[in-house]
């Protein structure tokens, strides 16, 4: 009797949300075509367009040396026809390298991939350095010459990409050097990267599951971590705890390594503080940064009170790490499982909602297979979105197993999708945003996604359970980030001392964690190690509070949206075409938002705050 009436409650759940349980493996075979790219990795237009990279840069270099960087500054059309030039040797040198780190991403065991990213990154490493003269000439110009080339109508295109890279002034040395650093990389600190990633993708661990070893890849551990089955959830925490501690010794030298190599870096570039490269890169000061760093951490009572809440609905005396992302079950109802196409069909409906144009976008996504979603062994964790180049168009990677979160990712992974699309024909210069503003996208679709959830049922359980589900979200995003950039501002002032050993790391990690969690997560002595598995600590140090920024950015929109209705689309997609055209704070600014006010940030955690007393109101109620 009562697996009949779970049975029941779920179906009437799936057919509220519009999400059925798949019946086999949720994205079996939905792996991505980078034909667009190249044919395969013999296709001769590959070696031909390395060629024809290495040619454009050295024809660039013999006729551009030494006419920028002259006596009252160079002609705008100069400048102008270089940087035509550039923007088509850059796209001939970096489709290559995408197509190989692309290749490398979905099987990382396979060595002919790993000699291929190898290959084109040398190459782009040459172009590089060949054609490095350019900007380092740029931006010796006096300032009023520059300006006055920035402003003519020849170059009025890039004005964004020429008044940022004489930003860099102070802190770029000279051509020698610079050729130095680059050329080294290759073997320094990318080698080190590439290690990483090569190591963790294709590690397994080994969960014990109803008295049965599994093994398993990472994302399928942690995807463990967010089922109903807490003994399952338990299992898999140790599990991947377990196949942590197996390469601890190589992650902990390889983020030792990493993060003396952005101090030496840092040091010779004169930042007086490690996070400050990022934060140029960002386009944003440090003084905001801690801003919006400082008000998440005194709202953290919030994330207290949700886990309170949580905890209750589970039925648990104590909640720990393990049971976090576990779906909240009100009388035998959980969130469903979906398939591949049902997932798609919901966030292109979401989409379509708001913008026909960018319903037809994911669409085509899908259609046109620019998306590999299928788990399997020496698949990298985690998801991405990779712009390539502006002549072809962006990729995506996702992990999907059927799980709403799964279905989150993607629709946020597909924000970032859109929003690259639109931006290509900003060119390859200005056409990413900042990381600062590259999650607008992605956070609001999933916005989107969950308000067509929302909107669809009346049952108050199913409500109670769409509304936990996304405040957790939001806490992994804004909190957790937060979270994730204070460790790194721990490891990085640390590391300034000495090399850190694997148990300096953890409990630098264990005290990073405590504040958001405090009394209403136990921390178990397992999480101490799980530092080691993430990959934005190696690859990109202090890229997380762009999450934070982002969510909160998105919140404060999403807001807006509901008060101006149909006027804030075109508004909205004029944004998100801008690409990197312009800074954050004036993007935003279109918007009618001020990033330097601090309100701007609690008006995006009232947000979450009235989410959360939603929840409680259901909750008290059910």
């Amino acid at each position: 009797m009562r697996k009949t009436s779970l049975k029941r409650k779920k179906n009437e759940l799936s057919r509220a949300t519009g999400l059925m349980s798949p019946e086999s493996a949720p994205a079996a075979n939905v792996r991505w075509d980078l034909r667009d790219l190249y044919e395969s990795p013999d296709d001769p237009a590959l070696r031909e367009d390395e060629k024809t990279a290495l040619r454009l840069a050295e024809d660039f270099a013999r006729r551009y040396r030494g006419s920028i960087n002259v006596e009252g500054g160079p002609s705008p059309d100069l400048v102008a026809s270089a940087l035509t030039e550039y923007e088509e040797l850059l796209d001939k040198t970096y489709k290559p390298f995408t197509y190989a780190r692309l290749l490398h991403s979905v099987d990382s065991r396979d060595p002919d991939r790993g000699a291929l990213v190898a290959r084109t990154q040398e190459l782009a490493t040459r172009v590089q350095t060949t054609v490095m003269f350019f900007e380092l000439d740029w931006i010796a110009l006096a300032e009023e010459v520059a300006r006055r080339i920035i402003e003519s109508p020849a170059c009025s295109r890039w004005g964004h990409f020429l008044t940022v890279a004489r930003q860099y002034r102070p802190h770029t040395l000279s051509e020698a050097e610079e050729i130095v650093f680059t050329e080294k990389a290759t073997t320094g600190v990318e080698a080190f990267r590439r290690l990483f990633d090569e190591v963790t993708s294709s590690h397994s661990f080994e969960i014990l599951l109803d008295g049965e070893k599994k093994t398993l890849t990472q994302s399928e551990a942690l995807a463990l971590l967010h089922g109903p089955d807490r003994e399952k959830r338990r299992a898999a925490h140790a599990g991947f705890t377990r196949g942590l501690h197996e390469i601890s010794h190589l992650a902990t030298f390889i983020y030792n390594t990493t993060v003396q190599d952005h101090a030496v870096n840092s040091r010779l570039r004169k930042f007086s503080d490690p996070s400050d490269s990022r934060h140029l890169a960002n386009q944003i000061d440090r003084e905001t940064v801690e801003i919006l760093l400082t008000t998440c951490e005194k709202r953290a009572p919030l994330v207290h009170e949700y886990y309170g809440l949580k905890r209750r609905l589970l039925g648990l005396d104590r909640l720990f790490d393990y049971d976090r992302y576990a779906p909240v079950e009100i009388e035998g109802v959980s969130l469903p499982t979906c398939d591949w196409d049902q997932a798609i069909e919901l966030i292109q409906s979401a989409y379509h909602d708001f913008s026909p144009q960018l319903g037809a976008i994911v669409r085509e996504f899908a259609d046109r297979r620019w998306i590999d979603a299928e788990p399997r062994p020496g698949k990298r964790g985690g998801a991405y979105c990779h712009s390539t180049v502006p002549s072809v168009h962006p990729y995506i990677m996702v992990n999907f197993n059927g799980r709403l979160t799964d279905v989150m990712t993607l629709a946020h992974e597909l924000g970032h999708g859109v929003h690259q699309y639109l931006s290509r024909p900003q060119g390859i210069l200005q056409s990413n945003t900042p990381l600062t503003v590259a999650e607008t996208a992605s956070v609001f679709g999933e916005m989107l996604v969950f308000d067509r959830l929302l909107r669809k049922q009346n049952d108050p359980k199913v409500k109670l359970s769409l509304l936990c589900h996304k405040l957790e979200d939001s806490f992994a995003t804004v909190f957790r980030q937060g979270i994730l950039t204070r460790f790194e501002q721990r490891v990085h002032a640390a590391r300034a001392e000495k090399e850190l050993s694997t148990e300096e790391l953890d409990q630098l990690w264990m005290e990073a964690n405590q504040p958001m969690h405090g009394d209403s997560v136990e921390l178990t002595p397992e999480y101490r190690r799980w530092w080691s598995y993430v990959s934005h600590f190696i690859h990109t140090p202090f890229y997380c509070y762009s999450y934070s920024f982002g969510e909160l950015l998105v919140l404060a929109l999403w807001s807006q949206f509901k008060r101006e209705g149909s006027s804030f689309i075109p508004k909205y997609l004029g944004v998100l075409a801008a690409g990197g055209s312009d800074s954050p704070a004036n993007l935003v600014a279109r918007l009618g938002l001020d990033i330097k006010d601090p309100d701007f940030w609690n008006s995006g955690l009232s947000i979450v705050e009235e989410i959360l007393r939603e929840a409680k109101e259901l909750a008290d109620e059910i």
